[in-house]
């Protein structure tokens, strides 16, 4: 497994269960797991900046990606493998030096095309089959801090990490 330089990763179905919230006025809501915004700092403890690529369009992912402050947020985005290539294109990086965890058929291209994929437990069968490493965690209960510790762990880093918060 490649230790990436840049981990991208779909929001619905990976940082959520998937699942849309209204209020009786309408209003989107999104569960996020405080989780998973352990697995952007760890990564970046170690280096490792996280873009995310959504194709939902909505205010709510812009604000979880502001709080922990990841810079690369990309929503309404309905070819995520050819955001990815010109976001690696700007930094001088290939595909093939990153990693993307996705849950659904529209992340197929771009699971594909990374050094190292990941999908949710509860993603289906067919997505499953065609990464590298499922997430014992479901989405939005800890996919994503999953895949960035076993990235961790395959390094020797995981263990580093955590002793660094003692």
């Amino acid at each position: 497994m490649i230790l990436p330089k840049l981990v991208f990763t779909d929001i619905d179905g990976v940082w959520t269960d998937g699942g849309m919230y209204y209020t009786a006025q309408g209003d989107a809501m999104k569960r996020f797991s405080v989780s998973d915004g352990w697995g952007v700092s760890f990564l970046r403890r170690n280096g490792i900046e996280t873009a995310i690529i959504t194709g939902e369009n909505t205010p709510i992912v812009t604000e979880r990606a502001k709080k922990l402050k990841i810079e690369m947020c990309h929503i309404g985005i309905s070819d995520k493998k050819r955001k990815a290539e010109e976001i690696c294109g700007k930094l001088g990086i290939s595909l093939s030096e990153t990693a993307f965890i996705g849950d659904d058929i529209n992340d197929l291209p771009l699971l594909r095309a990374v050094g190292f994929s990941g999908s949710p437990c509860n993603a289906p069968s067919y997505v499953k089959s065609r990464v590298h490493y499922v997430t014992t965690a479901p989405g939005g209960y800890g996919a994503f801090r999953d895949f960035a510790e076993k990235i961790l762990s395959a390094h020797g880093l995981l263990e580093k990490t955590i002793e660094s918060y003692l």
